[in-house]
C-alpha cells in the first residue's frame, strides 16, 4: 500500500510539474522543451504528456506534434486567454483559410479597448493586403472591429458607440453612432461582419466572432483582400469557410453549443 501510494504521489507531482511547465512556457510546449525543463526521462515525459492529453488539460497539434493547455484549465480556474495565446491558436487556422481561399487572414482582440491583430497569414498573390500584428483597428470602421463589438454585452456595447470619434477614413466609412448601431444589429443577425471599402478604399473584409468557454466573445477572425478579388459573390461564398473556422477556433477555447449564446439585444 505505501508503495503504491509513493507511485501514485510520484506520478501526481511529475504531472503537476508537467503543467507548470507549459504554462510557465507560455502555454505552449514541446516534448523536448518539457525533458529539458523537468529533467524527466523522456519516456517518462511523453507518457505523463499523453495522460494530460487523454484527460483533456493539453492539446497536441497534429502537424508540430507540440503541447499547449486547453481551456479546461481555464474554466477550473477562470482565467482568461490572453491575445498572445490566442494569436498562437490562431496561427494554423489563418494558414488554412488563407490556403483555401487565396487571400490573406488575420485575427484580432479586445482589451484594453482597443482591436488588435495577434495572429496572420498573407496570400502568396502578387497583388495583396498585408496586415500588421500589434497594430491597433478602429472600431468603427473595420470588420474586426465591428465584429467582436457586436458580440459585447449591451452595456459595454452602448459605452463604446457613446465614446467613439467615428473618424472617416473613406467616403464609406460609419461617421455616426445611429448608423454604427444600426449596423451592429445587421451584424448580430447575419453572425458576421463586413468592411467594404471602410478603412482603406479598394479593400474588403468580413469577419466573424469567436467566443471562449464562458460564451463571452474573445477576438475574431478575418479574411481581407483586394475589392477587385473580393467581389460581392466571393463575400457570399467566404461566409461558410470563415465562419467555420471562427466556430473550430471557439471550440478550441472551451466554446461549446451548450453553453447559452452572447448577448445580442440593443
Amino acid at each position: 500500500m505505501a508503495e503504491t501510494a509513493r507511485l501514485t504521489h510520484q506520478s501526481l507531482e511529475r504531472g503537476l510539474r508537467i503543467l507548470e511547465t507549459v504554462a510557465l512556457n507560455g502555454g505552449t510546449t514541446t516534448l523536448a522543451e518539457t525533458v529539458r525543463r523537468t529533467a524527466l526521462h523522456r519516456s517518462t515525459a511523453h507518457h505523463l504528456l499523453q495522460t494530460l492529453v487523454s484527460f483533456g488539460y493539453l492539446h497536441q497539434d497534429r502537424q508540430t506534434r507540440g503541447y499547449e493547455l486547453t481551456a479546461k484549465l481555464f474554466r477550473l480556474t477562470a482565467r482568461v486567454w490572453t491575445p498572445e495565446q490566442i494569436g498562437r491558436i490562431a496561427e494554423p487556422v489563418t494558414q488554412e483559410l488563407t490556403e483555401q481561399t487565396g487571400e490573406g487572414s488575420s485575427v484580432a482582440t479586445f482589451t484594453n479597448g482597443t482591436i488588435t491583430i495577434v495572429a496572420k497569414c498573407d496570400p502568396g498573390n502578387p497583388f495583396r493586403i498585408v496586415e500588421e500584428i500589434g497594430k491597433p483597428r478602429p472600431i468603427h470602421a473595420t470588420a474586426v472591429g465591428k465584429a467582436i463589438v457586436a458580440f459585447l454585452p449591451s452595456a459595454e456595447r452602448t459605452a463604446i458607440a457613446a465614446r467613439l470619434s467615428y473618424e472617416r477614413y473613406t467616403p464609406r466609412t460609419i461617421a455616426n453612432r445611429e448608423d454604427f448601431e444600426a449596423e451592429m444589429l445587421r451584424i448580430q443577425a447575419a453572425g458576421y461582419a463586413v468592411d467594404d471599402e471602410e478603412h482603406h478604399e479598394g479593400v474588403r473584409c468580413m469577419a466573424a466572432p469567436i467566443f471562449s468557454y464562458a460564451g463571452h466573445v474573445v477576438a475574431c477572425l478575418c479574411v481581407l483582400g483586394p475589392k477587385f478579388r473580393m467581389t460581392r459573390r466571393k463575400l457570399r461564398e467566404l461566409r461558410v469557410p470563415l465562419l467555420e473556422r471562427a466556430k473550430s477556433l471557439s471550440t478550441r477555447l472551451g466554446w461549446n453549443d451548450d453553453i447559452p449564446p452572447p448577448q445580442r439585444t440593443n
